[in-house]
């Protein structure tokens, strides 16, 4: 996504998150606040890096980026970090985040149940989310996809 974004002359920032398996929230949001969020910024998070959005985002109420795009977000709604004594989910969601920016939401219906509960939370709570649903996406991974090509994730983002 990233270089098609670069073709099209859109300046684009992949962040490279510390311990992506065990994530610490504190250490996340160390690299995260070196970027600068306006509201023409869009923030794209996969798995854990979409939750990580969400709890940022509900967070910090006074920031609305022009839009979030969550692709197949996960919340550890099962406890597994909490029941090791991570806190990275550790948090409310912010009913109005849908409100405040453009929340879009890619998940595909063969994926693991946390993620589809995940997505489920998302539904219950955040009202005014667009979401783009598929049956054979499953992780939205590079083994799944079969292809590094994501276009509807670019079209959305190119929107």
């Amino acid at each position: 996504i990233q270089k098609e974004l670069s073709k099209k002359n859109e300046i684009s920032q992949a962040l490279e998150m510390p311990e992506p398996y065990f994530p610490i929230y504190e250490k996340y949001v160390e690299v995260f606040d070196q970027m600068k969020i306006s509201k023409e910024t869009i923030l794209t998070g996969h798995s854990c890096g979409a939750g990580f959005l969400l709890r940022y985002l509900s967070e910090h109420p006074e920031i609305k980026p022009k839009q979030v795009v969550l692709v197949a977000p996960w919340i550890d709604l099962e406890r597994y970090l909490a029941d090791q004594g991570n806190n990275f989910f550790d948090f409310e969601l912010d009913k109005d985040l849908g409100n405040r920016t453009e929340v879009q939401v890619f998940v595909s219906s063969d994926d693991d149940e946390d993620i589809i509960n995940t997505v489920n939370k998302i539904k219950t709570e955040i009202p005014n989310v667009i979401y783009h649903e598929f049956t054979d996406k499953k992780h939205f991974t590079r083994r799944h996809l079969g292809t590094d090509a994501f276009p509807e994730l670019l079209e959305v983002i190119l929107k």
